[in-house]
């Protein structure tokens, strides 16, 4: 499943750096996570850097983007990001 940043997000710019798949990215108010690249880390962490990182804890799983982790290896194969 893709992870969603809330508008709790207070712009600190800690989790951006993290995301190996640079999926995430600054919008005008609050940072966004681009569901096509989510892999929620699958496949270089044990879990999602982003969420270790965020000092308000509004990165939260995005119920419109359900996916199993054979999935999100596959997302993470056709994005073509190395493992």
């Amino acid at each position: 499943m893709a992870l969603l940043i809330t508008d709790e997000c207070i712009n600190c710019d800690v989790c951006e750096p993290e995301c190996p798949n640079d999926a995430i990215s600054q919008s005008e108010d609050v940072y966004v996570i681009a569901s096509d690249r989510c892999t929620e880390c699958v496949g270089h962490f044990d879990a999602p850097q982003c969420v270790e990182v965020c000092p308000v804890d509004c990165i939260l799983p995005d119920p419109a983007h359900a996916e199993n982790r054979e999935q999100l290896l596959a997302k993470l194969e056709k994005i073509g990001v190395p493992a």
